[in-house]
C-alpha cells in the first residue's frame, strides 16, 4: 500500500502548480462544433479503458521500494509499494482533476520518483531537525492559504439566478450600448523642423497659434457636425488642418458601452439618439461624439457576465476583509520604510514548494 511521507507531497504540489496554467487549457479538439482530431479520440479511448480498471488494481508498482523498510535491509530484497487506481486517483484529486491522460502518466512517474526520493532522505534523517520543521510549518500555511483561497472562491461563485437579475435591474445602464461616431482633433498643429533658430518667446508663440488654430477649428466642426455634415469628412478635415501626415482614423465606433469610454467621456452615453455631444477636452485632444441607435443587451445575453462580476467582487471583499482583520506592524530599522502596497501577494514559499498564482480576471 501506499506510504505518505511529506516531501513527496511538497515535491508533487510545485509540479502541479508548475503545469496548472497549460494542462488546463482547452485542445482544438475539444472545441465545440469541430470534428475529434486522431488526438482527441486516442484521448477518449485511453479514458475509457482507464475507466475498466478495477479501483482496488496495482496501476503502479515500484520494485526495490519498501513499504515499511526492514531494520536490515538485506531481509526482503524484492519488496515493493504498490499503488492502486483508488490511491492513485486520490493524488489526481489533490494534485489536478481532470488532469488528461498523458499528463496522468507524466504524474505517475515523478510521483513514483518522488516517493523513491522521499526514502532516501527519510534514511539520511532529512525528515528531522528545526530546518525541516520550519519547512513544513510554511508549506502548511501556504497550503492552507491556498485552501482558504479555494474555498472563497467556490464560495462567490454560488451566485443565484435572483442574485444576478437583482444585479442587472440595479445597474442596467451599465448594460446599455450606443453606436457611436467620432472626431479627434489634436490640441496643436504639427509644424515641420524650423530652418532658422527660434527665440524661446517665439517658439512659445508659435506653439500658442498652433493651439489656438485647433482649438478654434474643434469648435468650428462641431457646429457643423451639429447641422448634420458628414463625420468622416470633418475628420479628414481635422487630420489635414493639425498637419499630420497619418491617415485620418475612422469616426465609427461601432457599439459601445458606457464602461469602455473614459469617465471624462461617459456623459456622451446620455445623450438621444442623433445627438451630437459638445467638444469634450482631455490631454489627448478634443473629441466630438454623435450618439445613433441605443439599445440595453437583454438580461440573457449578459447573464454570465454578471455571474462572473459577482463572483469577483464577493472574492474581492472576502479577502479585504481577511486583510483587514488583522494587521501587521514592522519595525522600520530593520525593514525599512513602507514601500506602495502589492495586493495578492503570496506567502514565499520554502524551497522547492509551490507559488500560489491569484486567478486573473478581466474586462468583457
Amino acid at each position: 500500500m501506499m506510504t505518505q511521507y511529506g516531501l513527496v507531497w511538497l515535491l508533487l504540489a510545485a509540479m502541479a502548480w508548475g503545469q496548472g496554467a497549460t494542462s488546463t487549457s482547452t485542445s482544438p479538439a475539444q472545441q465545440p462544433g469541430t470534428a475529434p482530431s486522431a488526438a482527441g479520440q486516442l484521448a477518449d479511448n485511453k479514458d475509457a479503458d482507464a475507466a475498466k480498471v478495477a479501483p482496488d488494481a496495482p496501476v503502479i508498482t515500484i520494485n526495490g521500494l519498501c513499504d515499511n523498510p526492514p531494520a536490515d535491509k538485506t531481509a526482503d530484497p524484492n519488496c515493493k509499494t504498490v499503488i492502486t487506481r483508488a490511491e492513485f486517483e486520490k493524488v489526481l484529486e489533490t494534485v489536478q482533476p481532470n488532469m488528461p491522460p498523458r499528463a496522468r502518466r507524466q504524474l505517475a512517474t515523478r510521483y513514483a520518483m518522488a516517493m523513491v526520493m522521499a526514502q532516501k532522505a527519510h534514511e539520511m534523517g532529512l525528515d528531522q531537525g528545526p530546518k525541516y520543521e520550519e519547512r513544513m510549518k510554511l508549506m502548511r500555511m501556504q497550503l492552507l492559504s491556498q485552501s482558504y483561497n479555494q474555498a472563497v472562491q467556490e464560495k462567490a461563485g454560488q451566485v443565484s439566478d435572483k442574485d444576478i437579475e437583482d444585479y442587472y435591474h440595479a445597474n442596467t445602464a451599465a448594460y446599455e450600448e450606443a453606436t457611436l461616431q467620432r472626431i479627434m482633433v489634436p490640441h496643436s498643429q504639427t509644424f515641420p523642423a524650423s530652418k532658422v533658430k527660434l527665440s524661446a518667446a517665439a517658439e512659445e508663440k508659435r506653439r500658442k497659434d498652433a493651439e489656438e488654430v485647433m482649438q478654434k477649428e474643434a469648435d468650428k466642426l462641431h457646429a457643423r457636425a451639429v447641422a448634420g455634415e458628414d463625420f468622416s469628412k470633418l475628420q479628414e478635415e481635422a487630420t489635414q488642418l493639425s498637419g499630420s501626415k497619418a491617415k485620418a482614423p475612422s469616426t465609427k465606433m461601432g457599439e459601445v458601452r458606457r464602461n469602455s469610454l473614459p469617465p471624462t467621456h461617459a456623459s456622451v452615453m446620455d445623450l438621444k439618439s442623433g445627438e451630437v455631444s459638445a467638444v469634450i477636452s482631455d490631454p489627448g485632444g478634443y473629441y466630438i461624439y454623435k450618439v445613433g441607435a441605443k439599445e440595453v443587451e437583454p438580461l440573457d445575453k449578459v447573464k454570465e457576465e454578471i455571474r462572473a462580476t459577482l463572483r469577483t467582487q464577493r472574492m474581492q471583499e472576502q479577502m479585504q476583509a481577511v486583510q483587514q482583520s488583522a494587521t501587521p506592524t514592522l519595525d522600520e530599522s530593520y525593514f525599512g520604510p513602507e514601500m506602495p502596497p502589492q495586493h495578492g501577494m503570496p506567502l514565499p514559499p520554502p524551497t522547492g514548494g509551490p507559488s500560489s498564482r491569484p486567478p486573473s480576471t478581466g474586462p468583457k
